[in-house]
């Protein structure tokens, strides 16, 4: 039997907050590529957590950030710089993991992570409102 919607937003958005306390303890103990990472994640799980709202899911990172933006930070359900927030996670995650010998500062990954905090307390306002 497939989980509704519903189910499968709340379980995604679990996911994000599990995803943002990993970070916190990756930050926590100084390992600050890991903390970026995660805080990517817990943006990227509640994007897919509200996506699910809409019926829409893909494989591709840029797909669902593309539907996110287009459905909801376009049409107001976000303030517009959500977007700057989405973008430089994605980024800055990017070079993390892929790049070598890139060095991520506690500066960096201490404002990934209030970024993430952030953007997560703003989708689960707007879940709380649509549920």
């Amino acid at each position: 039997m497939q989980p509704d919607e519903k189910d499968l937003s709340k379980y995604r958005l679990e996911r994000a907050r599990e995803d943002l306390q990993t970070a916190k303890v990756n930050l926590d103990n100084g390992l600050y590529k890991g903390a970026v990472n995660r805080s990517y994640y817990a943006i990227f799980h509640a994007i897919r957590a509200v996506n699910t709202m809409d019926g829409f899911d893909a494989s591709k990172h840029a797909s669902v950030i593309a539907h996110f933006n287009q459905y909801h930070i376009h049409a107001g359900d976000f303030d517009k710089n959500t977007y700057k927030i989405i973008d430089s996670a994605y980024r800055i995650r990017e070079k993390c993991d892929y790049s070598d010998f890139f060095i991520v500062s506690k500066e960096d990954a201490q404002e990934q992570y209030e970024k993430a905090m952030k953007f997560l307390m703003s989708v689960e306002k707007f879940l709380n409102g649509s549920q």
